[in-house]
């Protein structure tokens, strides 16, 4: 495994070609474009990057194979329930995570490139439901109800976005008017932020950009790990 030395021009150009067209015949004629400008150096983040964020996360999970169970997502889009049909993701979606579950059961560390732009994530997108409840009388807990608290606030404060939000109702069984009771309404816990593609992409200095963001969203894994775990 080479070292990383950063993404290229050339991977997300790859991302902007293939949201234009994004059809097989063109990915096939591209495939070794997008073996070479993109897995290459995604693989070498990965590894990079999971040796720097154990430093935060000791028992961290990645695994920079080309294969779907690891840290890097699939290019082929799950169309079967979909009524788009477009069959590639037309962004990189990468994600570290710590816990004994499936990946996207855990809370993790997540960098999505985008044609554009980047996000980067910290948390879970949806919970798995059997974790609803668990998830729920943590909120409403008086101790870890409030820490969580303090976490949400600081890290909108530190103008990172809070998501999650999906029920239009707190669920039945559960007060109201409980100072919680917004986050009752999730089905999913992250912090993120979404900005223009910075030009530590093209370095190695790109790892230290992500983890400077990831450890300011670090609080909120480490309540999810404490709850859910």
């Amino acid at each position: 495994m080479t070292a990383f030395t950063g993404f290229s021009e050339e991977t997300v150009a790859f991302y902007r070609q293939l949201a234009i067209c994004n059809e097989r015949f063109w990915f096939e004629a591209h495939k070794a474009e997008f073996k070479q400008q993109v897995m290459t150096p995604a693989q070498a983040f990965v590894a990079a990057m999971g040796e720097r964020l154990t430093s935060i996360a000791p028992h961290l999970i990645y695994d920079n194979r080309a294969t779907g169970s690891g840290s890097i997502y699939r290019i082929h889009r799950d169309t079967r329930f979909s009524p788009d049909k477009t069959p590639y993701k037309t962004f990189l979606g990468i994600l570290f995570w710590e816990g004994s579950r499936h990946k996207n059961e855990c809370s993790g560390f997540y960098l999505q490139l985008n044609p554009d732009n980047i996000y980067l994530a910290v948390g879970i997108y949806i919970f798995p439901s059997a974790l609803l409840k668990t998830y729920r009388d943590a909120v409403v807990h008086p101790e870890l109800g409030a820490r969580l608290t303090t976490v949400v606030r600081d890290i909108a404060a530190a103008s990172y976005q809070v998501g999650g939000t999906h029920y239009k109702r707190v669920p039945a069984g559960y007060d109201a008017t409980h100072q919680n009771a917004a986050l009752l309404k999730h089905n999913g816990l992250y912090a993120g932020i979404e900005m223009p593609i910075p030009d530590a992409l093209y370095s190695e200095t790109f790892v230290e950009f992500c983890f400077a963001h990831f450890q300011a969203m670090l609080p909120l894994h480490q309540w999810l790990l404490r709850t859910l775990a």
